[in-house]
């Protein structure tokens, strides 16, 4: 088997389980607008390299993904997570077939290899990055697509949740459209996107992001999100306590860069 197809028939599968799992929740309708999600993360290297990368990304990468029609991209810098210097680039696709063509689509772009041509072709021997790892996600069915926060500064926190089987972390999925993605509102968080884990490590496991004006803001909305009343009670419901649905909790704080289109 061609690793192509190999690669389309797995994510095909894995599509096509989570969509099941969304229809039975949420009704078939609701999954047609469901957007997929490619998050790439980029280590780099101290000194040029970073440099490179973030012209790749700007000047060659990003407009040739938008002239396929794939938008917002979103690129973030890692403030206070792993592996610095290193970059998260957030890719939505409106379908399962977008993940798996878009890339040779923007290979095929002239302008694409014109522009990108220093970190595309850069020698073995002085690579343009360490190392690119690439997740893949669908959009919960009761936040199908990216919400951009308005203009202006912004920190981003990129959290992941780990299950210690499928059945809990499709529980933590349940608990945060029964009212937790309200408290965020509420408690002044922006939601920027929620997704399931169709392949990548650590599975079964899900990523949101969420959006404040400053690290200041973001640590008064969570105080204002654990002394939330209805996330008292919703936390306190047996079926939703951590220890039944959540294994480990990872997160990053992350800046835009100032081209990022998120």
């Amino acid at each position: 088997m061609k690793r192509r197809d190999f690669l389309a028939s797995s994510l095909a599968a894995s599509a096509s389980a989570g969509l099941a799992r969304g229809e039975a929740a949420g009704g078939r309708n609701r999954m047609a607008a469901r957007e997929f999600y490619e998050l790439r993360y980029y280590q780099l290297q101290r000194g040029p390299k970073v440099n490179l990368a973030h012209d790749y990304l700007r000047e060659a990468a990003i407009p040739a993904l938008n002239r396929i029609g794939i938008k917002p991209v979103g690129v973030f810098n890692v403030m206070v997570g792993p592996d610095s210097p290193s970059v998260f680039v957030l890719i939505p696709h409106p379908s399962a077939e977008s993940v798996l063509t878009a890339w040779e689509r923007v290979r095929s772009d002239r302008e694409y290899l014109e522009r990108g041509a220093d970190f595309l072709n850069a020698p073995a021997s002085n690579p343009a990055f360490v190392r690119v790892e690439s997740q893949f996600m669908v959009a919960f069915p009761f936040y199908p697509r990216i919400t951009p926060p308005p203009g202006g500064p912004r920190v981003f926190e990129l959290r992941t949740y780990e299950s210690a089987t499928e059945k809990a972390n499709l529980t933590k999925i349940k608990m945060f459209g029964s009212g937790e993605v309200d408290i965020f509102r509420r408690s002044g968080f922006h939601p920027v996107f929620f997704g399931e884990k169709l392949i990548g490590p650590r599975w079964p496991n899900l990523t949101y992001m969420l959006a404040a004006d400053t690290i200041e803001a973001r640590n008064k909305h969570w105080a204002a999100f654990g002394a939330d009343p209805e996330w008292k009670k919703l936390s306190s419901m047996p079926e939703y306590s951590d220890e039944q649905i959540v294994s480990n909790i990872t997160n990053c704080l992350l800046g835009p860069a100032p081209y990022s289109q998120i």
